[in-house]
């Protein structure tokens, strides 16, 4: 009987990313669940208010990740409760099945955390439980997985500083922001704007002057074509309305299409809490951001040619069959990457 593994997914990008380490994983029985709570609080939250509706614990966001799974034949398993598994595949450490404690266990890191904020700090302070700080600023800090896949040695260091154990910590790269200049080829017609790159701040429950974003972005594109991306998350017409008001006649605004390829066109990157700025960073374009942009460029995930996705499920291979304790497993274990990378991104 082959030994089963179980996949946490949550937005599209973390649901593909896991995707991408199951193919290479074939020889397993590979199941998918949404990320589901597993205590009476936050099923409460769920069930008797709106405080869930824009995370990935929300019904709309397990419907687009198991939409994306059904047409490549993908095998449900909503809540992991069909059957016992050897390894479960998580895109975060802040939600952690208590059933699933004792199974081996892999983080995945999808992209940006959020910043620390006084919020987070307070959780941590007062030992709360994670999702307490309304953000990812805990995203890969808890320590509860048995094995951390990061996107950079910067990242490794990031979540080694904000609690979790080193020696947990692998980088493996990311597998959608390991293989940017592929977005080079691409068919968007346009050329040679200011890009901007939304977040969805307020329907996260965070504050944002977005006029003054808006105009801020104008002063930066000074005459220059501007271009507007909307998160998927935003209220569209709310965004579009503020724009149009706000922004120089002309701006143009897209609330669909390949933010790769827009961003691979751009002549300049505008972005706020958003993880495709390291795609900006890995082509070299010139990048905004309210993070602070010298950690950013230590942090940007490496570009090893796509092969980030073959490197974590040898990681879940070698895992998955160790027949001895958990905590022994790193200790004789040798991680080679498959391919080294190829573009070491230097602050400018």
């Amino acid at each position: 009987m082959r030994k089963k593994i179980l996949f946490i997914t949550g937005s599209i990008n973390q649901t593909s990313q896991m995707y991408q380490i199951s193919r290479h994983l074939e020889d397993f029985d590979c199941w998918f669940s949404q990320l589901f709570p597993d205590i009476q609080f936050l099923k409460g939250l769920l069930k008797y208010t709106s405080i869930a509706n824009r995370t990935v614990l929300a019904n709309h966001f397990r419907e687009k990740s198991e939409n994306y799974l059904h047409q490549f034949g993908a095998q449900i398993d909503y809540g992991g409760d069909r059957h016992h598994y050897d390894l479960v595949v998580n895109c975060t450490d802040m939600i952690v099945a208590e059933k699933f404690r004792q199974t081996k266990t892999i983080w995945v890191q999808e992209g940006m955390v959020d910043k620390p904020t006084l919020l987070t700090g307070l959780v941590k302070a007062f030992g709360l439980p994670p999702y307490c700080s309304g953000d990812t600023s805990l995203n890969g800090s808890t320590n509860v997985c048995d094995i951390y896949c990061t996107a950079s040695v910067g990242y490794k260091n990031y979540f080694a500083r904000s609690g979790t154990d080193p020696d947990k910590l692998i980088v493996t790269g990311i597998p959608n922001y390991d293989n940017q200049r592929q977005f080079l080829t691409n068919d968007f017609p346009l050329r040679n704007y200011v890009m901007v790159a939304t977040t969805d701040m307020r329907e996260t429950y965070r504050f944002e002057n977005r006029p003054a974003f808006i105009k801020h972005a104008a002063k930066i594109a000074d005459g220059r074509q501007l271009l507007f991306k909307l998160h998927p998350n935003e209220k569209i017409e709310r965004a579009e309305a503020e724009i149009k008001k706000y922004a120089p006649e002309g701006t143009l605004v897209f609330s669909n299409g390949n933010t790769n390829h827009m961003i691979a066109n751009c002549c300049e990157l505008i972005t706020q809490y958003s993880t495709v700025v390291y795609t900006g960073i890995a082509l070299g374009k010139k990048v905004h951001s309210y993070f602070d942009l010298q950690e950013l460029h230590r942090l940007a995930p490496i570009q090893n040619g796509g092969t980030s996705a073959k490197n974590i499920a040898q990681i879940c291979r070698g895992y998955i069959n160790f027949s001895g304790k958990k905590e022994d497993f790193l200790k004789g274990f040798t991680f080679k990457a498959d391919s080294e990378p190829y573009l070491e991104v230097q602050y400018a």
